[in-house]
C-alpha cells in the first residue's frame, strides 16, 4: 500500500528512517551499489521527498503502528 512520507528521524545507528502517514517507519539508507538514495544524505534532499509515496509492506501485512 502506498503511503506518503511525513517526516524523518535517525535510529540508534544514525541510519535515516522515514515516518509514513500510516504511522509506520521504514529505513531509507543510501548504500551503493545496493541502494542508491543520495537524496537521504542531505536536509534539502529529505525535505524534497516529503509527500512522496513509498510502498508500506507493514500496511500490507496489517502490522501495528510504530512508535519512537
Amino acid at each position: 500500500m502506498k503511503q506518503a512520507i511525513v517526516g524523518f528521524h535517525t535510529d540508534q545507528e544514525n541510519h535515516w528512517v522515514v515516518q509514513l502517514e500510516c504511522s509506520h517507519f521504514q529505513h531509507v539508507r543510501h548504500n551503493p551499489p545496493w541502494m542508491n538514495r543520495l537524496w537521504v544524505t542531505t536536509h534539502e534532499g529529505r525535505e524534497a521527498m516529503l509527500g512522496y509515496q513509498l510502498n508500506c509492506v507493514k500496511c500490507d501485512n496489517g502490522a501495528e503502528k510504530d512508535r519512537l
